[in-house]
């Protein structure tokens, strides 16, 4: 019973400390014209085999209203559909796209990081900012509300990618484990302790990239091209900040199998190997006592006879945390039925155990 307490406080501090202030915190005010700097931005897109949803992304793109005026870089991954004919119609009525295409990538470099790494060495502004094929701008404000986090000033934004969503429970699971990693790289990062960004919703300036040294340290790593760049780039000093607005958001299509998701979370997971050791100690403790939590309440329900102090703990911790997670979908614009959320939590943090045993006992990797 004192294990189950421990781990509930620790989790009523990370809700009361992180998630709630930052769910709560003031919308940040426009900046005024004398001090909103807009500049020229290059929009970067990787892409392998993404006809379809390019079809759909770069309309929006060029619909953005971004009066101080924007780029967009298409990196054309080996792609063997019709990636390039498209996109080079599109440069004939556009002046402002740009295609880069990558034949082949050597041989253990990560194919992504490789191409990535080509367009913006042709980009033609200091900012930039990244969005996924897949993906697409919440509203035509994108561009000038992700531009705005630069102004605080920094060097980094971090924005937030949520999902459409569906009926499905794979669905609700998906959307779930979204908002909850975004409740912690943002409300961290918005506490002065960022860690990851994601790549379907992140800018950083040319200058950040050349301090970090591109991908260098960890370019043949499959995954990390969004969080293990922010790593790189606080290690070395570069300022961070966060736009969060609905407006700024991107939305893509959530996997529509398990498979496809495990894989996509596997992925994801195996860069946090890399992560400074504060950031893998305070995001450890958070999955680590959720884990704990679980696994004591369940010890105890068949071994005590006494169940008031359980259910008590058990009550207060659900509600408070839920509460909070419903706040954090609300400002976020990201909205699950409430009732679901206690069944949410539970199911995501034994699959994110679950997640971690794969990730040990079997490594292989790849890039779609």
């Amino acid at each position: 019973m004192w294990l189950l307490l421990a781990c509930v406080l620790v989790q009523l501090f990370y809700a009361a400390y992180y998630f709630l202030p930052f769910a709560l915190r003031p919308e940040p005010p426009e900046p005024s014209p004398a001090t909103a700097a807009e500049e020229p931005v290059s929009v970067v897109v990787c892409a392998r085999n993404e006809l379809e949803n390019l079809r759909q992304l770069l309309p929006l793109l060029l619909r953005q209203d971004y009066p101080a005026g924007f780029e967009i870089v298409l990196i054309d991954d080996r792609s063997d559909d019709e990636t390039y004919l498209y996109t080079q119609q599109l440069t004939q009525y556009y002046p402002n796209v740009r295609i880069v295409t990558v034949d082949r990538t050597p041989a253990g470099f990560a194919p992504k990081k490789y191409g990535l790494t080509l367009g913006i060495k042709v980009a033609r502004h200091e900012r930039m900012l990244f969005i996924d094929a897949d993906c697409i701008p919440s509203t035509d404000q994108w561009i000038r509300l992700i531009q705005r986090g630069f102004v605080q000033p920094a060097d980094v934004v971090l924005g937030y990618s949520a999902y459409e969503a569906e009926p499905s429970f794979l669905n609700k699971l998906i959307r779930f484990e979204t908002l909850l990693t975004g409740a912690q790289y943002l409300s961290f990062a918005w506490r002065g302790q960022p860690y990851m960004g994601v790549g379907r919703n992140l800018a950083y300036t040319q200058s950040c990239f050349r301090a970090t040294k591109g991908f260098a340290s960890h370019i043949r790593s499959l995954s990390g091209d969004d969080d293990l760049l922010v790593q790189d780039a606080v290690r070395v000093g570069q300022r961070v900040a966060v736009e969060a607005s609905p407006a700024a958001q991107t939305l893509s299509r959530a996997a529509e199998t398990w498979s496809a998701w495990w894989q996509q979370k596997r992925r994801h997971l195996s860069a946090g190997s890399r992560y400074r050791l504060a950031d893998r100690i305070r995001i450890g403790n958070f999955i680590g006592t959720n884990l704990l939590f679980y696994f004591t309440v369940l010890a105890l329900l068949f071994s005590r006879s006494d169940w008031v102090p359980l259910i008590s703990l058990l009550g207060v911790r659900t509600l408070f945390v839920c509460a909070t997670y419903d706040r954090l979908s609300r400002r976020l614009d990201d909205r699950l039925p409430v009732a679901w959320l206690p069944v949410l939590d539970a199911v995501y943090f034994f699959n994110y155990l679950a997640l971690g045993i794969s990730l040990f006992l079997y490594r292989t990797l790849r890039w779609k």
